[in-house]
């Protein structure tokens, strides 16, 4: 490709990017000064006609720019409605190459020439994608395959692209500083050279395929974590020729087609995601491209799911895996201290700690999936998300509106996760894309749960190393410790114990771990997030001082503590106060002990 192929294609992008934004800006303007249903009908206009424009360059350009136009035709749940419809189109065929190139690049690549290599080759391809053109063959031996050839030239096109991606990338992090995706497109162009060789991804299929037929122990209750999917044989490779094992299936978009063979959209989107469970939580190694188009389903009952195209495959080490598995654990429980630790352990850094705020921009990955008729709604919830969590950052950080804008709260964001959170996206889109609901916490806790539970060395109940090593104080701290290790790790998480008498320190024990999915032990000084514990020791010494006669029942606060009187409370009595706290600490510990995972937080020494 000559300079001026290169130059071109990059002033097209960017004279599109701007022409966009541009439009955007203007209409955001304009409505301003219009009524709700006008305004709508607009947005809805200005949608449409620029993801035309986006669509029409994209077909123009092919090479990466496809692979972005499929990725963004997913996200139903996130993108509105015209943008999903209009893009939708480049999940079918792109226009076909030239048959001429096709067999020039197969006979090139095999060494023979075309009737030595086939029985017979259908001109007309199945599937024209960015990269490459798959036909259906016979081999000489009879067998029916799949022939995928990588286009003439494409290599030089898509890193070519994946340099102008970068740079729009970094125009809009400049124009628009909450919208930063550098992390992503960083990663992205450190992995997608890989899909250019299809000897690296005849291995990837080799490997995913190997590995989802094992069969496999899921986590707590002995959940089963095998898939049922089928996975193409590798026949043959090259550096740009794939012969695959052919399989007849319907592709997700066939709406017409699933619903004629009966196919259980649900139970589909399902088993592919856990599919996608057992490549990231078991093997820590997953197809990082899983778009409609990398699907079919078998005509055949019960219809399982195809997987196409190991291309773009990440592999994670086992300290990433584990991190990643304790990251989903901790949003499925909502415990923040083991969310920050998971953070810490994949190396992704914060500037400022909001535990509250992470956890609920971290759940954002795993939530229930919505539907495509939803996604009106799910947009306006995660912007108002968002809103929300800027004005608590702004608070926080003490900054004004334009600064806030600027502040990244990301000091280091692992490139190991993006692809992760790709994955994610990309099967919350593919759930929105068949307009079914998936709740991927129950699908994929068994495989985190197999992979992180497996991992955690908890000391059985007879190894006095499960009791954090301190001095004993005394014969009562002794008799506990005792009481400790025979009750057991299976009963207790974790707890820590500190009594004082006569100004003495009696008892300072800690055990057990800081949480189900937080293997870390429990120490002296470890601290919990409690609340309302003093509820009880407040009217236990109320109770002491009217035992004393210091106090009496029937009098008022506002005589002993005058201030106390305050908007209409100088008639409430010391008794009335006692009730209250009690009734409190009851409901306390009702909430606390019908959640078995938060006892742990019920004696802490901050008491």
């Amino acid at each position: 490709m000559g300079w001026g192929t290169l130059i071109t294609r990059r002033l097209k992008v960017f004279s599109l990017a701007l022409f966009v934004y541009f439009d955007y800006k203007a209409v955001q303007k304009r409505v301003q000064w219009v009524s709700t249903v006008k305004k709508n009908a607009i947005w809805a206009k200005t949608h449409e006609r620029n993801a035309r424009r986006v669509l029409k360059l994209m077909i123009e350009l092919e090479g990466l720019w496809v692979k972005m136009g499929q990725y963004l035709s997913t996200r139903a749940d996130v993108l509105p409605e015209p943008y999903i419809e209009v893009l939708k189109q480049l999940q079918d065929s792109l226009p076909p190459r030239p048959l001429e190139e096709v067999c020039g690049t197969i006979e090139k690549e095999l060494g023979k020439p075309m009737r030595q290599l086939f029985a017979t080759f259908d001109v007309d391809p199945l599937a024209t994608a960015s990269i490459a053109q798959v036909h259906r063959a016979t081999l000489e031996d009879g067998r029916e395959v799949v022939v995928k050839v990588q286009h003439d030239g494409i290599k030089e096109i898509i890193l070519e692209d994946l340099k102008n991606a970068k740079s729009l990338i970094e125009w809009i992090a400049w124009a628009e500083p909450q919208y930063d995706f550098n992390p992503m497109i960083d990663e992205w162009c450190k992995e997608a050279p890989k899909e250019l060789d299809f000897n690296h991804e005849a291995e990837n299929t080799r490997t995913v395929s190997k590995n989802l037929s094992r069969k496999t122990e899921g986590g707590s209750g002995g959940v089963s974590s095998d898939v049922d999917v089928l996975i193409p044989e590798i026949i043959q490779s090259t550096e740009k020729i794939l012969i695959l094992e052919y399989m007849d299936g319907i592709r997700l978009h066939d709406n017409d087609s699933l619903e004629e063979y009966g196919v259980d959209k649900k139970r589909l989107v399902e088993e592919i995601t856990r599919a996608y469970a057992h490549q990231i939580y078991i093997d820590g190694f997953f197809n990082g491209d899983p778009h409609p188009g990398n699907f079919l389903v078998s005509k055949e009952p019960p219809h399982k799911p195809i997987l196409l195209d190991f291309g773009l495959t990440k592999r994670i080490s086992q300290s990433m895996k584990q991190a990643l598995a304790k990251m989903f654990l901790s949003c499925a429980e909502g415990d923040q201290v083991a969310l920050l630790s998971a953070f810490a352990e994949m190396g992704l850094k914060l500037r400022v700690d909001m535990p509250q705020q992470s956890m609920e921009i971290a759940s954002i990955f795993f939530r229930q999936s919505t539907t495509a008729t939803e996604a009106k709604e799910n947009i306006k919830a995660l912007n108002e998300q968002r809103e929300r969590n800027a004005k608590a950052l702004q608070e926080k950080m003490k900054l004004n509106k334009k600064e806030v804008k600027h502040f990244n709260p990301v000091d280091a964001f692992p490139g190991d996760a993006i692809i992760f959170m790709r994955v994610l996206n990309l099967l919350r889109g593919l759930s929105a894309s068949l307009n079914v609901r998936i709740v991927y916490l129950d699908i994929m806790r068994p495989f985190a749960e197999s992979t992180l539970l497996g991992s955690l060395t908890r000391g059985p109940s007879t190894n006095s190393e499960w009791i954090y090593d301190s001095p004993v104080n005394s014969e009562v701290e002794s008799k506990l410790r005792s009481l400790l290790l025979e009750m057991g790790s299976d009963k207790i998480l974790g707890l820590q114990v500190c009594a004082y008498k006569d100004g003495k320190v009696i008892i300072d024990t800690a055990a057990g771990t800081l949480g189900k999915y937080d293997p870390r032990p429990v120490q002296p000084d470890s601290l919990f997030p409690v609340f309302s514990v003093t509820k009880g020791i407040t009217a236990g010494m109320v109770h002491w001082l009217v035992d004393q006669g210091k106090l009496k029942y029937e009098e008022t606060v506002a005589d002993i503590w005058p201030k106390f009187g305050t908007n209409k409370k100088e008639l409430i009595k010391v008794q009335c106060t006692i009730f209250s706290i009690i009734h409190l600490v009851y409901i306390m510990l009702w909430e606390m002990w019908s959640k078995p995972i938060l006892c742990r937080y019920v004696i802490g020494k901050r008491c």
